[in-house]
């Protein structure tokens, strides 16, 4: 892993422009935290590559859970709609501690996924919500994918330290024929 590779997984993705809102450069913000006005409570942001800084200024909430925000140097909507679907990352430990039973996705990814056997089944890819609660995505150790439900069920356990988590093989929902 390059250094700057290393720097950028230090990083946690805590929203994303959707698009632009007035003439006055003010940007509709998709928020990955708990309370969306917190996409801006944690200093400065970085686009993906860390190429670009903005300065967040949050005016209000908007519908669906977004915020309307002001970015310090983008004052039309040309400007605005250049930015959208830019992810917005700060570094993470500008983030609170996370509590007991609680992750960040960006700490899941990468971990090694395995049975309560201690086999080996794959590694997370991704954790993904479409509306019936968090998956983890797993590049499975037979060069799949598969997608298991995060839950107490499913996952009885999230080491971060060590690197894993263990999870109930038979939960694993694989695509094609061989389940």
């Amino acid at each position: 892993m390059s250094d700057t590779d290393q720097e950028q997984s230090k990083r946690v993705c805590v929203g994303v422009v959707t698009g632009a809102h007035g003439l006055k450069g003010l940007v509709r913000v998709r928020p990955y935290t708990d309370v969306p006005e917190d996409v801006g409570a944690y200093g400065p942001v970085e686009s993906e590559d860390g190429s670009r800084s903005f300065e967040l200024e949050i005016r209000n909430r908007t519908g669906k859970g977004q915020v309307l925000v002001y970015i310090k140097g983008i004052d039309d909507r040309t400007a605005a709609e250049g930015l959208k679907s830019t992810l917005l990352f700060v570094p993470r430990d500008r983030l609170p501690a996370a509590e007991d039973d609680e992750f960040y996705h960006a700490d899941l990814l990468g971990l090694s996924i395995v049975g309560q056997d201690g086999e080996t089944v794959g590694t997370v890819r991704s954790v993904e919500n479409f509306g019936g609660g968090d998956m983890l995505e797993i590049d499975d150790a037979r060069g799949g994918v598969a997608t298991i439900p995060f839950t107490l069920a499913a996952v009885p356990e999230v080491d971060i330290g060590a690197g894993r988590v263990v999870v109930d093989v038979s939960q694993i929902l694989r695509a094609g024929k061989d389940g």
